[in-house]
């Protein structure tokens, strides 16, 4: 097991969060596994919910001065944590959910949210009010933030189509606005600055028929109830789509659906998608399932699948 950056015992950390210090909550020890999708994770050394931007500010500089790693997590949604845990401060915006609304009369209306935001609130406020470009990212789980820093998508619409700007707190302490079109976005990736934590983003909807964009958004969640095993406990597509290939149908074709180790399984609905049985599943268990879809794909038709979880403290 890696040796912890951080000790329970270590009363000037304590300090640091500690309820006169820090604006928020912190938890010392807190297994993972109550912050993922997944239910796998082994302990944080400190998991800390700031409540407002001067306690994130004062959280990332303590940290930083301590030579202590960061993680900003999500929703946890897309997220495999090691049985391990991580060594360093989980940073979760959980309590930054504001959102407002920018109407210029223009056939385009500017709506800017935090990024603790759960992903599925904007999809169900562009249903009820008619707005236009995120009816594919219906049933994605996860927060805004979250869906930005991994381009999150599904249908051919990814996030970057309809983001205008990004809010970060950068490296160095600074809150910055950065316009979209400065972000390199690739598949499900973005250049964010290295350092920063996205705090909001700005998406540009166009104003549509409302009961166009609601059965839009409920064909897309229809289709995706069909071909995925929302209801199950998972993080979403393991594996990147190869160029001009699925990554689940070349695992289905390689014969893994249904493949099992320990409680980590590959869905029988979905062959990109991997369910955790019960709460005793195992980082490891998954990581090796990941290696043996990997080998099976590339003997079955020569094409690499690369991750697209997020792996952290493996």
């Amino acid at each position: 097991m890696t040796k912890a950056v951080l000790h329970k015992e270590d009363r000037e950390l304590k300090d640091i969060f500690s309820r006169d210090a820090f604006r928020g909550r912190a938890m010392f020890g807190e297994p993972m596994r109550r912050h993922t999708s997944l239910k796998i994770g082994g302990p944080a050394d400190i998991v800390a919910f700031p409540s407002d931007i001067p306690a994130l500010r004062h959280a990332v500089n303590a940290a930083r001065e301590s030579g202590i790693p960061v993680f900003p997590l999500g929703g946890g949604t897309n997220v495999l944590v090691g049985d391990a845990g991580i060594r360093g401060i989980v940073i979760s915006l959980s309590a930054f959910k504001g959102m407002a609304i920018e109407d210029k009369n223009s056939g385009e209306i500017t709506i800017t949210a935090d990024a603790g935001l759960p992903l599925q609130r904007l999809v169900a406020l562009s249903k009820k009010k008619g707005l236009s470009g995120i009816e594919a990212l219906s049933g994605i789980p996860g927060t805004l933030g979250g869906a930005v820093a991994g381009n999150a998508g599904a249908y051919g619409t990814e996030i970057k189509d309809v983001l205008a700007e990004l809010t970060l707190l950068a490296g160095e302490g600074d809150v910055k606005a950065v316009d979209a079109k400065d972000i390199a976005f690739g598949y499900r990736c973005g250049s964010i600055p290295s350092g920063s934590i996205i705090l909001a983003a700005s998406l540009k909807l166009k104003k549509d028929d409302p009961m166009t964009v609601a059965k839009k958004i409920v064909d897309f969640l229809k289709m995706k109830k069909e071909t995925q095993p929302l209801a199950a406990r998972s993080a979403g597509c393991v594996f990147k789509n190869p160029p001009g290939a699925s990554a689940g149908k070349l695992m289905e074709e390689a014969g893994l659906k249904g493949r099992r180790l320990g409680d980590v399984e590959v869905s029988r609905v979905h062959a990109n998608f991997f369910i955790t049985r019960s709460i005793r599943a195992k980082a490891d268990d998954f990581l090796k399932l990941m290696d043996i879809a990997a080998l099976k794909v590339r003997e079955s038709s020569g094409l690499i699948l690369e991750p697209e979880i997020r792996i952290i403290g493996c």
